[in-house]
């Protein structure tokens, strides 16, 4: 308890101090001190050093939001992820982050749980908040909410998806290319009859991947029914296990030697289903799965997987974003990357 008589306070009646306190124990003006805060490269060395004192000795915390009330905009960029529980999203919120430090920028993230209300919430806040720009994973591509807020003057870049018109940038990777590697792998490795997994194709990176596995089926002189969809409701574990229980209880004579599956979820949940039953992976059934996050390599079974450069998706999103934020003449670009293939146990016989 302070005594009697001690410059000690409280926190509740403690005042923050302010600049103006800083600069009146330093025995300066308001100016050099905003100096100090922003442009200290103005302010010679001895009286820098006298103001960063002050500050020190009373406890100054720049006030953030009060510069950001002068100035109209934040120092922060939003990137409204699609699925949270996804290690793909967080690995691309990941590279968005780097690109934001690196701009001295703040990364407010926000997770819509494929929901579109919980979607357009966030889309809403993060306007509310005149951020520098909102990157975005959107349950639709075209949702008609981001040409509004674009022209309410919000930079947005589409994440992960790509859209017929040219109103904002945009950075995917070719899941068509990526569903015809899977399974024109897996046709060279013997297998006539697989097993597309994945929810229903409204989804447009699962109905690419699906027509990239046809393409594949197509060039190899195989029907097209050759392709057996087990849909699922999402793209989870826990719908892998689900898909794994009904292909196993398929008639011998018609059921897959190989999955695709359209993540790496859907594929652990498949290959744990797999194990419990004491199928053998890959001499039952060989197994792909699509993202290469960081699980598929360390499964019981490592499993063969499409890669998505996923920190260079978020980190070239976010540069695109602070582009458009910088430079006036910015023009839109699409940006589309390559996925590749990386073999491992669950395709690989005697591996």
């Amino acid at each position: 308890m302070p005594v009697q008589g001690s410059s000690e306070t409280s926190g509740a009646d403690a005042r923050a101090a302010g600049i103006k306190d800083v600069a009146a124990l330093a025995g300066v003006s308001l100016g050099t001190v905003s100096n100090v805060l922003n442009r200290p490269d103005r302010v010679s060395p001895r009286t820098r050093a006298k103001v960063e004192a002050a500050m020190a000795e009373l406890r100054f915390v720049r006030n953030e939001s009060a510069r950001q009330l002068r100035a109209g905009r934040s120092r922060i960029v939003g990137y409204v992820m699609l699925d949270g529980r996804n290690p793909f999203f967080t690995d691309v919120a990941a590279g968005i982050e780097d690109a934001a430090d690196e701009a001295d920028l703040s990364l407010f993230l926000c997770n819509s749980d494929n929901q579109p209300e919980r979607e357009r919430a966030y889309l809403s806040r993060l306007e509310e908040q005149r951020v520098q720009g909102i990157l975005i994973t959107p349950i639709d591509p075209d949702l008609r909410m981001l040409d509004e807020m674009a022209l309410r003057g919000t930079p947005i870049v589409i994440v992960d998806r790509t859209r017929d018109t040219a109103t904002h940038c945009s950075v995917a990777v070719d899941d068509v290319h990526g569903g015809e590697i899977a399974v024109k792998h897996l046709i060279e490795r013997g297998h006539e009859r697989i097993a597309f997994i994945g929810p229903p194709p409204e989804l447009g990176q699962v109905r690419d991947r699906r027509d990239g596995a046809l393409r594949a089926l197509r060039d190899a002189g195989l029907a097209r029914d050759r392709l057996v969809d087990l849909t699922t409701k999402a793209l989870t574990v826990a719908d892998g296990r689900n898909a794994g229980e009904r292909l196993a209880g398929l008639p011998a004579s018609v059921r897959p030697t190989a999955a695709f599956c359209a993540n790496d979820l859907l594929a652990l949940g498949l290959l744990q289903t797999s194990v419990s039953l004491r199928l053998r992976v890959p001499e039952d059934l060989a197994i792909v799965g699509y993202d290469d996050i960081d699980f598929a390599g360390a499964a019981a079974v490592p499993l063969t997987s499409v890669r998505q450069p996923r920190h260079q998706l978020g980190r070239t999103a976010a540069e695109l974003l602070l582009q458009e934020t910088t430079d006036p003449g910015h023009e839109h670009k699409r940006v589309v990357f390559t996925p590749e293939l990386v073999v491992r146990a669950s395709t690989q016989r005697g591996r």
